[in-house]
């Protein structure tokens, strides 16, 4: 066991708390440094909770030498490891990615260039086949990194990222995937990342000069060792598992729809194809406009304002031409006095209105 001291925030996911995130008010490449604390610590969480849960499983055998109860504890013992290494690795998305998080890949394989993006239910997923691939260390060095406060989130943009990753197995070799790193982080307390894009530019697999001498006299080993393990910096468990996630990914509504409603996935797939179906035969909704209205709500106004007045011609208009003929023309033409004696019915010669005025003189004249 190691000898590393526990981080004293730090809760492990099998124990009997829920993990308390701390608030996070530090730059966000540390953020990147307790991820790569929490990779190298997995291997200790994972074999404190099989000792713990193995002296459990162990105590609900009888002790007597029966060849199924031996079958048994192995086969608990297999699906414990399982079963703890899926918890583990949902805990640390968990930590440190948002619900809504993306994962994306892009870099350039003998075929063409690739780039693949997985939504926050696979991203768990995608860490655990890299160590299922052969490795045994993961972690992430940002170099010359800069940093962009936004509202509600911060990105680091780092142009000169490495992923080292060691792998024990078919040989020990030490793979630098070099490149370039974009992370999204929320600005918040948790300070969890949002998006991850990493284009991969290059890589180097080194060999150990011990390891090389070891097997100098042999062409078979070293013809072995000439050749690569990865392809990018990735291993053939990761890629097949980014080509799977091409698959997996729009199956995400069925996979959500069977877990939520318990249906089978023959139905789940139906319900589907039918909602779908549904989506694309509907008619659309008319679209609301409301200048049309408004216009004709003024024009049905204009429209009831004109039958009333058509309905009472007579007495609007004897209302608006006896308010016209009333006024007073010394206000108009100075020096004049008027006698209100107009009629607006016709005269006996047809003229439409009769008015007396006062001249300046003092003499009276009829106006028609």
């Amino acid at each position: 066991m190691s000898s590393t001291p526990h981080d004293p925030f730090y809760s492990s996911p099998f124990g009997p708390f829920y993990r308390r995130h701390t608030p996070y008010m530090v730059q966000p490449e540390y953020r990147i440094y307790e991820m790569n604390k929490r990779l190298q610590s997995r291997t200790e969480d994972l074999y404190m909770a099989s000792e713990n849960q193995l002296c459990h499983i162990i105590g609900n055998y009888d002790d007597d030498d029966d060849d199924d109860d031996d079958t048994l504890i192995l086969d608990s013992i297999s699906k414990l490891n399982n079963d703890s290494d899926n918890l583990w690795w949902d805990a640390f998305a968990t930590e440190f990615f948002e619900d809504d998080a993306t994962l994306t890949l892009s870099f350039c394989l003998e075929d063409g260039p690739k780039r693949y993006t997985i939504g926050r239910t696979l991203i768990p997923r995608y860490f655990s086949t890299v160590f299922e691939g052969g490795v045994t260390d993961l972690y992430y060095i940002l170099k010359h990194s800069k940093e962009s406060y936004h509202n509600s989130s911060i990105t680091v943009d780092c142009d000169q990222c490495t992923m080292v990753t060691q792998h024990g197995k078919p040989m020990f070799t030490k793979v630098c995937t070099e490149g370039r790193l974009i992370l999204e982080f929320t600005f918040d307390d948790l300070m969890r990342i949002k998006t991850w894009h990493f284009t991969i530019r290059q890589y180097r697999e080194l060999v150990p000069r011990s390891i090389l001498a070891m097997h100098a006299q042999d062409p078979q080993v070293l013809d072995q060792l000439s050749k690569n393990i990865t392809r990018m910096g990735l291993t053939n468990f990761t890629l097949n598992y980014l080509r799977l996630c091409v698959i997996l990914e729009p199956m995400q509504e069925l996979m959500s729809r069977h877990k939520t409603y318990n249906l089978s996935p023959r139905d789940c797939l139906k319900t589907c194809l039918f909602q779908k179906w549904q989506r694309m035969v509907a008619p659309p909704e008319p679209t609301r406009q409301p200048t049309t209205k408004r216009r004709k709500r003024k024009n049905s106004t204009s429209s009831t304002s004109n039958s009333s007045a058509g309905n009472n011609a007579n007495s609007t208009g004897s209302k608006k031409k006896t308010t016209a003929a009333n006024l007073s023309l010394s206000s108009q033409v100075p020096g004049l006095g008027a006698i209100p004696n107009c009629s607006l019915n016709p005269g006996r010669d047809g003229d439409l209105c009769h008015s007396t005025a006062v001249t300046p003189s003092g003499q009276f004249k009829e106006k028609h």
